[in-house]
């Protein structure tokens, strides 16, 4: 299945916002039929309000990386060191599932 980004609405905010072809694909996998109706900010406070600020926990923070794999900008939970390489989630688990053989 091909995807393109697209532009939404937000339906607290009114801002418009960037449905992209990662998101979409991860909403895909895992069988969400629907768009996301809130920008990802007003997702986040949406999320603390409903969970409480003590329960939720905040938002990591994400640094660019481009997959050593298929050349793909990423973003990665980690701040990548040099002489390490650094994958995209779809070739991360291709490298893990081809170690676990």
């Amino acid at each position: 299945m091909s995807f393109e980004d697209k532009s939404l609405q937000c339906s607290s905010c009114g801002n418009t916002f960037t449905f992209s072809t990662e998101e979409q694909e991860f909403f895909a996998a895992k069988g969400y039929m629907n768009e996301p109706k809130r920008c990802p900010s007003c997702r986040e406070a949406r999320k603390a309000e409903r969970y409480g600020y003590g329960s939720y926990r905040p938002m990591r923070e994400m640094y660019p990386a481009v997959c050593a794999e298929c050349g793909r900008e990423t973003q990665v939970p980690f701040e990548p060191r040099e002489g390490r390489p650094v994958y995209c989630s779809d070739c991360y688990n291709k490298v893990r599932l081809s170690q676990r053989r």
